[in-house]
């Protein structure tokens, strides 16, 4: 398998990239004749969440570590780039709400760096649309005037792309990804991950397009679950006190999913942290320094809190996006459109759900939800958004 296998569903993307990475490669080998710019030194891949984006920025660059320049899949730079562990490859993924000036000055000066590999200096970050000003300032000045060997990959959701400052957006190459087809998922679901056949169908054709969320639908059990709950509010708010039962357990949910991704990490960051700092040490001096690392520990625990913010409102957005894809749906079956159904497992309670609602009530949900989603941006407690929210759902 070559590096471009990961890429789902998107061959116009893959067939620029590779052009590009062929011409990146001879470069490299001295036999290119054209000009520098014929390779981009900095990329903006936009497309809809699930759509791949951070994937293929990954790919590429593994392309541009290639040894034969194609991305073959097998040689060192290619294995190491998609592992995270190229020397020459530094991907920025957000662990909070945004990325900071300081985290940003250090990748710049990082890039600045001549490649060890003597290909590519290669920066990935995944969330662009998540700097701040001052980090898109530090990039910036890095972006305009790049080190020779030096490529910049950004990625940002296309429903979002004016939150990356045209400053840097008009000195990128833009490339858009699209929403991969269910069988494209199916297919990588099947021969990548192993996926039965009847499973992966199923979890393709509910995903929404998110080859992420497929993967995770198709081998986690929980996450099923989590679904099936959020999928059952919109027939269960029969009586108001309904509204506060399902936003404790959309909350609550949120909640543990954050503790399950980030609580045994958080722990053992702490820990090693504190071994770092002289914790638990006898030796001459350890007092002193123990005193000392309380500012760091402080630190840390704000990072991971600001991490685990993030986490729970990532889980809560997911159900979000699938409640609205669910009133869609309702539109979809009253109007009797050809159109597919985001959830066609729930198609019977689609088909209740537009006999007991007129057409403007089920839009009245429908802005409700995306209003709810449009608020935890703007920093809404999520407890009282999901309340405000599901008191629509419940009048309609």
């Amino acid at each position: 398998m070559t590096v471009w296998d990961q890429v789902v569903g998107q061959p116009e993307a893959v067939g620029i990239l590779t052009s590009s990475a062929a011409v990146a490669a001879s470069m490299v080998d001295g036999t290119f004749t054209g000009s520098a710019s014929a390779v981009p030194h900095a990329w903006l891949f936009t497309g809809p969440p699930g759509s791949g984006r951070s994937v293929a920025a990954r790919a590429f660059a593994a392309a541009l570590e290639c040894g034969t320049g194609v991305g073959c899949g097998e040689c060192p730079g290619c294995r190491t780039s998609m592992a995270g562990t190229h020397a020459d490859v530094h991907v920025v993924v957000p662990e909070g709400l945004s990325i900071s000036v300081a985290e940003m000055r250090a990748l710049v000066q990082i890039s600045a760096r001549r490649p060890t590999g003597a290909r590519w200096q290669v920066v990935i970050i995944t969330d662009a649309d998540r700097l701040t000003e001052g980090a898109a300032n530090a990039l910036l000045k890095a972006v305009e005037e790049p080190p020779e060997r030096t490529v910049f990959l950004l990625c940002a959701p296309s429903d979002h792309p004016d939150d990356v400052p045209v400053t840097i957006r008009s000195r990128c190459r833009h490339l858009g990804l699209r929403t991969p087809s269910a069988p494209a998922i199916a297919e990588v679901l099947r021969t990548r991950d192993g996926i039965a056949d009847d499973m992966a169908r199923w979890a393709a054709s509910v995903c929404g397009g998110h080859v992420g969320r497929a993967r995770r639908l198709a081998t986690d059990e929980a996450a099923r679950s989590r679904r099936e709950s959020v999928l059952r509010i919109p027939l269960s708010l029969r009586r108001l006190p309904d509204v506060f039962t399902c936003a404790d357990d959309l909350v609550r949910s949120a909640e543990a999913d954050a503790v399950e991704v980030s609580g045994a990490r958080d722990e053992a960051e702490k820990d090693a942290l504190k071994t770092a700092m002289g914790h638990g040490g006898t030796g001459k001096g350890t007092a002193s320094a123990t005193r000392g690392s309380a500012a760091a520990i402080k630190e840390l625990e704000r990072r991971q809190k600001s991490r685990a913010t993030r986490t729970q409102r990532d889980a809560i957005d997911l159900a979000l996006v699938d409640l609205a894809s669910f009133y869609r749906d309702v539109l979809v079956v009253t109007s009797a459109a050809a159109a597919a159904l985001n959830h066609p497992d729930r198609e019977p309670d689609a088909r209740q759900a537009a006999g007991l609602w007129a057409p403007e009530s089920t839009l009245r949900r429908l802005e409700a939800v995306l209003a709810c989603r449009e608020a935890l941006e703007l920093n809404v407690k999520p407890r009282i958004a999901i309340e405000a929210m599901l008191i629509t759902l419940h009048h309609g």
